[in-house]
């Protein structure tokens, strides 16, 4: 395959040779999935997936052991084991993938492929959160150690909304037998299919090069894929990263927030800290019913939903001195705006005075689970509302990133249906 490094303005696209499960070879394709590593509640989602299958691809994208160095070097060898064994095999031609999933009348299809990676000051992938320089560092050795990326990015892009270019060519292909459909536990369909063809591949890449891209899912990994090219002189596979591409001229995403689960701080001192300089008031659940109240408050400025009492306490009217005092004024008013942005300046790093390290936070995209874990463990869970995505759109375009784990765009892509060995791609 041509890996040189990227040309011209807009996306570009290449195929690859897919690694995928042998459907012979495990239980069933639902069972060896996964959601992306950084949705896994832990340790609870983590122990379910591994007793779901000994294959799951959570042992490769979330390997146990004492030692990050131990965990990669486990995870490599699982690799190298599963393809010895044949429970992992590559496709015998490169190809662009298409990717649906459906769950009621939900639906979304992108292409899976591999992109040319590009800086962020060539404006053709749009980052719009921070990351965390340990995780990016934890990922990276993922990478290097097994030379694979195991689960695609999430990128947005927007088309004209007529069914041409890529548009046409994944229309096309869902009228084609699959390579693949499973259902998995969260009531989702997945299907893939296998863009072989040339002239279908060149439509998808002539398409695609007009257009810029936002990353919906995978900041993190994002960012490793650069730290990882920067490494790696040569022109070659490191040049690019694996992706799913989505039009949402044609299938819109959903936004939701990222809720934080406090460990060290119980409720009550929480609440205690914020007299005087937020309305606090308790509201009536069960949870829904707190999340309309939230949805409510959100619609008039900042607000909050903390639980992990067994109640929940609608925390909102920030004062505006304390904004004034915590909130960098160098920023545009729709960045000082941010619930994400009032949480850790004022909030966490202001009045709790919580580091931002994982033995103090975590960062969880289930809210029921966020609320039983603070309930479980003593501490606090702050809720938050999600932001519209044109203002996600409007502050990448900017080149402002957001505070780290502002949103969660979906659905995702199942971890386990296509992986990307950059060594195979080096034949």
């Amino acid at each position: 395959m041509n890996t040189s490094g990227p040309a011209g303005q807009g996306l570009r696209l290449i195929p690859f040779r897919g690694l995928r499960y042998v459907p012979e070879q495990v239980g069933s394709l639902a069972a060896v999935t996964s959601p992306p590593y950084d949705v896994v509640v832990r340790p609870d989602g983590l122990h379910h997936l591994e007793s779901a299958d000994p294959h799951n691809i959570v042992r490769l994208i979330l390997p146990q052991a004492d030692t990050a160095a131990a965990r990669h070097e486990q995870a490599a060898r699982t690799l190298k084991l599963w393809l010895a064994e044949g429970v992992l095999a590559p496709d015998h031609e490169p190809a662009l993938y298409v990717y649906e999933q459906r769950n009621g009348d939900l639906l979304q299809r992108g292409v899976i492929g591999a992109l040319a990676l590009s800086a962020p000051a060539e404006g053709v992938v749009l980052p719009h959160e921070d990351v965390m320089a340990h995780v990016v560092e934890d990922r990276a050795d993922l990478m290097r150690t097994t030379a694979a990326h195991l689960e695609p990015l999430l990128l947005s892009y927007r088309g004209d909304g007529r069914e041409a270019g890529a548009a046409a060519v994944i229309e096309r292909a869902t009228d084609r037998p699959p390579l693949l459909t499973t259902t998995t536990e969260d009531g989702f369909r997945h299907r893939l299919w296998a863009v072989t063809d040339p002239v279908e591949q060149a439509e998808i890449g002539t398409d695609l090069a007009h257009h810029q891209a936002l990353i919906a899912d995978g900041h993190h990994r994002w960012a490793t894929y650069l730290r990882l090219q920067r490494e790696h002189t040569v022109p070659g596979p490191w040049d690019f990263g694996l992706v799913l591409l989505v039009d949402t001229a044609r299938y819109p995403l959903r936004v939701r927030a990222i809720h934080r689960l406090l460990h060290r701080l119980p409720v009550d001192a929480a609440l205690a800290a914020l007299d005087g300089l937020f309305r606090v008031r308790e509201v009536p659940g069960p949870l829904p019913d707190a999340l309309e109240e939230l949805a409510g408050a959100s619609a008039g400025g900042n607000a909050f939903l903390l639980a992990g009492d067994g109640g929940f306490h609608l925390v909102d009217r920030p004062d505006p001195g304390l904004l004034a005092r915590t909130i960098p004024a160098d920023r545009p008013p729709a960045w000082r705006g941010l619930d994400a942005t009032v949480l850790h300046a004022a909030l966490l790093d202001h009045i709790w005075e919580i580091p931002d390290a994982p033995e103090h936070i975590a960062y969880i995209h289930d809210t029921a689970a966020a609320v039983e874990q603070a309930e479980r463990r003593g501490g606090t869970a702050v809720l938050m509302h999600p932001v519209r995505e044109e203002v996600v759109r409007d502050l990448a375009r900017q080149g402002v990133t957001m505070p780290r784990k502002s949103t969660s765009f979906g659905p995702k892509p199942a971890t386990g249906l296509v992986l990307r060995s950059l060594d195979l791609d080096l034949d």
